[in-house]
């Protein structure tokens, strides 16, 4: 009888994680919450679900919507009892972004992080390949873009101007 109550658990477990995973990022559409790497954890206890998220940035502007989008979904997906938790710590970083994640966001036209994170991406010099032509010459027109975690770069090959997911 255990064997069964772990199953049922188990594959509980995996449709929260699926239906929470699929909540799209609202200011970059074309990543989920999982490409995003924002998404930490999602557990099941004594008939509730808790998914725990994390902000881009401590003032992330998204994260309320974020946030209900989640709980949305995982009542979508038929569980009653849920709740929705934002941690700050560990701080996110890009290197919890998805590698599918990253393709995503230069198919869309914004420049994925390049490397890792750290004190090299906050004070040493970026090369950031434009995500429309490829081409690596390219500059910074201003610490911020779109949205707080997004540079706007200009491409000197294309002429065209572009985001940069920024590497923190």
């Amino acid at each position: 009888m255990g064997t069964v109550s772990s199953l049922d658990h188990a594959r509980q477990q995996a449709s929260a994680w699926a239906a929470a995973a699929a909540v799209c990022d609202p200011e970059v559409p074309v990543l989920t919450i999982e490409d995003l790497g924002v998404l930490r954890e999602v557990r099941i206890e004594g008939g509730r679900v808790e998914a725990v998220i994390t902000p881009t940035y401590s003032g992330c502007p998204a994260m309320s919507l974020i946030a209900l989008n989640v709980e949305v979904a995982l009542e979508e997906a038929g569980f009653t009892n849920v709740k929705v938790t934002s941690v700050l710590a560990p701080a996110w970083t890009t290197d919890w972004m998805s590698e599918a994640g990253k393709a995503k966001l230069a198919a869309y036209g914004i420049a994925p992080p390049s490397g890792k994170a750290g004190r090299r991406a906050l004070f040493g010099e970026e090369t950031v390949a434009c995500p429309r032509c490829g081409s690596a010459d390219t500059a910074k027109v201003s610490e911020f873009g779109s949205t707080a975690c997004k540079a706007h770069w200009r491409c000197r090959a294309c002429a065209e101007p572009f985001d940069y997911f920024k590497c923190i």
